[in-house]
């Protein structure tokens, strides 16, 4: 398909309906009747949510000497939010319609307008109750009665884990600022008003960076300065989604107004991202200054303060931070690779164009008939490809069938067993994003698509 145009800009419906047909996510609970906003990662879904994942992980801390790891607990004491400023702040505004009954978010609603908040309900035009705060903070209890248990909090967020920790790890790890700690894990809000399928959930998963640098006074060098390091890891997280294949032009920065940053930052920037609904938070950069530490060391009566061996210096580092979904990024990419190709004949592909580390089937062995002495031979293709990476054996359908469904689904290569392949002892490799196939001999084949999906061929 040499002369193949992308013909169309994905819509929401089309990527929820892929996702359940093809694998990657199904509603929660769905025999039930299903539960609002809840979804389950099907057996593609999980396996591009790990590499996704792997691929954060290896650039935070493989690619950085002074980034470690962690994964905190999800319950912590109570004590930590009331520190935090969640116990207190954490709430949205929210609105409910006197008529339907239906709840919104104020400042969702709200849109341009000047009056302080709307009147009318957007559904049935019925009044809306006025703004009251909503607390997003879920509860649980510890104890065998509920009654006389402890109130704790299912966390809203993974930041806290690491500031708890942190002093232990710059200890143990004899790290210097500057230094940072990542953490990939669950979180839990209470949104009022979830949705957009998996933008926006009730349960969801983070990956996030805490970057510890020095108070601007006790900077030493150039380009340590609190500011010239928030507009690094600005710059550093943008590259990295566009060279994992997004589209610059489906990205950019906003910065966040004084009055519109959380209560703990300086600077805020969001990388936004163009999805169906509206340019909408992909991720958030934040230098959230000494806010953290200083609260947990008031709170606890611990001294989190970091001190220099060779200067003596005493201080407390702060911070800068880079917060991601992973459900976001997900969706993100998902919709991003999304292709729909025709070519003069007016046939139609659809393609989803993923970076191949991302892709959650590496390669597709497809033997030309059921024959065993093809089958035979690529099922042991498939075997020795399955030491390295996620292999997807097929031989129901044509084969054109067979390559339409690999495509869909975002797979690199296919490899064709056909009737020469014993004589000869070569197979067909096929590329998702070309469609040209090349000869290559079966002992040379492994080293072939690893250099195909490690980008050096």
């Amino acid at each position: 398909m040499p002369d193949a145009k992308k013909i169309s800009k994905v819509s929401m419906d089309t990527i929820v309906s892929l996702a359940k047909r093809r694998g990657f996510v199904f509603p929660g609970s769905e025999i039930y009747g299903g539960l609002a906003n809840s979804w389950d990662y099907g057996p593609l879904g999980i396996e591009l949510k790990n590499n996704l994942k792997s691929t954060w992980w290896n650039f935070m801390t493989r690619e950085h000497d002074n980034i470690v790891g962690l994964d905190a607990a999800i319950l912590m004491h109570p004590d930590v939010w009331a520190a935090s400023g969640h116990v207190e702040g954490f709430t949205d505004p929210l609105q409910e319609c006197e008529a339907c009954h239906r709840r919104f978010r104020s400042d969702e609603i709200a849109g341009d307008t000047d009056e302080e908040f709307v009147k009318k309900c957007p559904t049935c035009a019925g009044l809306l109750t006025d703004p009251k705060n909503f607390h997003l903070m879920l509860e649980t209890h510890l104890g065998p009665v509920k009654d006389t248990g402890h109130k704790v909090y299912l966390r809203p967020e993974t930041a806290q884990g690491i500031f708890l920790d942190a002093e232990l790890i710059w200890t143990a790890m004899r790290l210097k600022p500057p230094f940072g700690i990542a953490q990939i894990g669950k979180s839990f809000r209470n949104e009022i008003t979830p949705g957009n399928f998996i933008y926006r959930m009730r349960e969801f998963e983070q990956m996030e960076m805490q970057y510890f640098i020095r108070p601007e006074k006790f900077v030493k060098e150039k380009g340590e300065k609190p500011e010239e390091i928030f507009e690094s890891w600005k710059q550093q997280r943008m590259d990295w989604y566009t060279e994992l294949g997004v589209d610059k032009k489906h990205l950019q920065f906003k910065d966040h107004a004084p009055d519109e940053r959380a209560h703990y930052a300086e600077l805020a920037t969001d990388i936004q991202y163009e999805f169906p609904f509206g340019w909408s938070e992909l991720e958030g950069i934040h230098y959230r200054t000494d806010f953290d530490l200083k609260s947990h060391s008031e709170k606890s009566g611990k001294d989190l303060s970091y001190i220099d061996q060779v200067t003596k210096e005493k201080f407390i580092p702060h911070v800068v931070e880079t917060a991601v979904g992973v459900d976001r990024s997900f969706l993100t990419f998902l919709l991003d690779a999304y292709t729909e190709e025709t070519d003069d004949k007016g046939e139609v592909r659809t393609v989803l164009k993923f970076d191949p580390r991302l892709a959650p089937v590496k390669v597709a062995i497809l033997p030309l008939s059921k024959k065993p002495e093809l089958s035979e031979q690529a099922r042991e293709l498939r075997g020795d490809l399955a030491k390295h990476m996620n292999v997807q054996y097929d031989e129901s359908g044509s084969i054109g069938r067979r390559y339409r469904r690999q495509d869909e689904i975002g797979t690199p290569l296919c490899v064709t067993v056909d009737f020469e392949s014993k004589d000869d002892g070569k197979v067909t490799v096929r590329d998702r994003d070309t469609m040209k196939q090349d000869r290559v001999a079966k002992e040379e084949l492994n080293a072939f698509v690893l250099n195909k999906i490690n980008g050096q061929a």
